[in-house]
């Protein structure tokens, strides 16, 4: 638990802290809730450009604490508009992370989140040692985007943070600083509307979702396409005469480079010229060269670094149409979960396979589609050409992923137009109404205390449904070793017997993280009362964890890899081997045990 609120309050105040100075150094001299995306995007960038230096992180972390350092005394006396959003922020800050901290509390422990949902936090973990050694991996090679296995591997070199609590703490960073980033729509309102908008549209149900699965990758890019379209709304707003107006925009798509490489820049590409075309239709705004050619350079000197992996990561096989493409799905998933009210704990799940019937699915979809058409119009006719257009990019980009790509790939789409279609449809309901339903006998419209009550229904009914994939959501081990999966090519091509404790398997989803680590094996996986002193006939290797006695006799040591040991049965009998074959497929699936 310390480690991973230790790591959420470093990594949620170097990005306040880092993205606040760096949108000071633009022009906007008051709180911008930009910061915290901007920060976050440079913290990211900052981490990866010096985690392969000597000290492998030591130096990561030297660098991030000298720039938040530099941008205090910056900031020192010229931060306007403080006191405000302090005021405005905590109350957000502490809900969120009080609905971050529910899997934790329901589970009982601190760990890897997702596992049994979606066992690709190995993957990441593996990749991160690895990169906290100095070592390469399979990952580092492809071009894959490493900027949050950096920050990790900063927070585990200069804290002391283990990798499992360090990835934990960023994911709740990520549902923290969302809602934040959110304000920055809702600034103007009262308290009550300010927050609840800020915290549906940060905590929206398919990122909730996401962040329950251990997906992190996919939140912070939500983070930032939703950071992206409320940036080109200020420089509209507040910062048109600004000769660095658009370098937060430009800031933002760094960290979208470095999380998520090339796919990552083409909802912010797509955003901003439907914007741009969209302003100067409207004739609001004009878009002046220099602004944007600055911003461009910022971009490109950034980036620059990063080109070459991204030209790698074009093959890596997510992007593969005819390769299986469900991942952990079971199917399609249905786009009108970006609505927000899905009463489903599983994200994955068709309407009816849970506890609420499939009725219940289609009329919230049906009342939130009617928000959502409404608030397009309302939209529309206040100008919000850059939230349009974002929303516009996002349904894009679904429906190409829909025809052209996979279920995989469709179902990421979903998850980052969530916040957008929230925030389309809280945008003109909070923004615009008065809230006097709640003073009796206050003379309003009837129109207008509809919209009013229907706009508290949908944020109770989305909240819920949020807070409902949260409780679901599994933890799994709370610590991370990479030995197991490096003794899979020992015993890919024979039985294994896997003995672990009651705890890992029965309290911390630890059946399906095993099968992942030791996929494409013949693999089973108990406990040693289980194993009834001997193994099974036709295994050939048994691996214990902890203390490395032998379970019981006929075995000799193969190999120690803390803290597992690999023992041989000597003289193994001949059968057919009782233990399942965990394919890749399978694995991410969760076998049971």
């Amino acid at each position: 638990m310390i480690g991973t609120y230790a790591a959420v309050i470093v990594v949620c105040g170097a990005s306040l802290a880092l993205g606040r100075a760096a949108v000071a150094v633009c022009g906007y001299r008051r709180w911008s809730w930009l910061s915290p995306a901007v920060g976050l995007a440079l913290l990211c960038a900052v981490c990866w450009g010096t985690a392969r230096l000597p000290g492998h992180g030591v130096i990561s972390a030297i660098v991030v604490l000298l720039l938040v350092v530099a941008s205090i005394v910056y900031l020192w006396r010229r931060l306007e508009g403080g006191g405000e959003a302090l005021g405005a922020g905590w109350p957000v800050a502490l809900v969120a992370l009080l609905a971050a901290s529910i899997p934790f509390v329901v589970e009982g422990h601190f760990g890897i989140l997702g596992t049994s949902f979606n066992p690709d936090m190995s993957q990441h973990l593996l990749a991160t040692a690895r990169l906290a050694h100095g070592h390469s991996s399979q990952l580092l090679v492809q071009g894959y985007p490493l900027g949050p296995h950096s920050v990790v591997v900063a927070l585990n070199k200069g804290l002391g943070v283990g990798l499992v609590q360090g990835f934990s703490g960023l994911s709740v960073s990520v549902i923290v600083l969302a809602p934040l980033t959110a304000l920055a729509a809702f600034a103007e309102l009262k308290a009550i509307p300010r927050t609840a908008g800020a915290l549906v549209v940060g905590c929206a149900y398919v990122p909730a979702s996401y962040f329950a699965q251990g997906a992190f990758k996919e939140t912070l890019e939500a983070l930032f396409v939703l950071a992206f379209a409320l940036s080109l709304r200020e420089t509209t707003r507040s910062g048109s005469d600004l000769p660095l107006r658009f370098v937060p925009a430009a800031l933002l798509a760094i960290g979208a480079v470095y999380v998520y490489s090339f796919p990552g820049l083409l909802w912010l590409i797509g955003t901003f010229v439907i914007w741009a075309i969209a302003e100067m239709l409207l004739g609001r705004s004009k878009l002046t060269c220099r602004p944007v050619l600055l911003a461009l350079l910022v971009f490109l000197v950034l980036a620059a670094p990063e080109i070459g992996r991204m030209i790698d990561f074009h093959k890596f096989e997510t992007f593969d149409p005819n390769g299986p493409g469900l991942g952990n799905l079971f199917g399609q998933v249905s786009p009108f979960e970006a609505l927000g009210i899905w009463p489903s704990g599983d994200f994955r799940l068709a309407p009816g396979d849970g506890a609420v019937p499939a009725v219940g699915y289609y009329l919230g979809a049906a009342f939130a589609l009617v928000l959502l058409l409404y608030g397009i119009a309302r939209c529309r006719r206040r100008r919000e050409s850059a939230v349009l257009a974002c929303l516009a990019t996002a349904a894009i980009a679904y429906v190409a992923a829909r025809v052209a790509g996979t279920p995989y790939t469709a179902a990421k789409a979903i998850e980052v137009s969530a916040p957008l279609v929230a925030l389309v449809i809280l945008l003109p309901l909070l923004g615009e109404g008065d809230w006097r339903f709640i003073r009796r006998g206050a003379d309003k419209s009837a129109t207008r205390t509809i919209l009013d009550l229907a706009a508290v229904v949908f944020v109770l009914a989305a909240g819920v449904c949020s807070l409902l994939a949260l409780a679901n959501a599994p933890v799994g081990p709370t610590s991370y070793s990479p030995a197991l999966t490096g003794l899979r090519p020992l015993v890919a091509n024979d039985s294994t017997v896997v003995l672990a404790s009651p705890q890992l398997l029965a309290d911390e989803h630890g059946a399906p993280y095993i099968a992942w680590e030791l996929r494409g094996g013949r693999v089973c996986i108990e406990t040693e009362a289980e194993a009834d002193g001997k193994p099974p006939k036709g295994v050939r290797f048994v691996v214990t964890h902890g203390t490395p006695q032998q379970p019981f006799p006929g075995l000799r040591a193969r190999m120690v890899a803390a803290p597992y040991v690999l023992w041989e049965v000597t003289n193994p009998i001949a059968a057919n081997s009782p233990c399942p074959l965990i394919a890749v497929r399978q694995a991410r699936q969760g076998p049971a045990r």
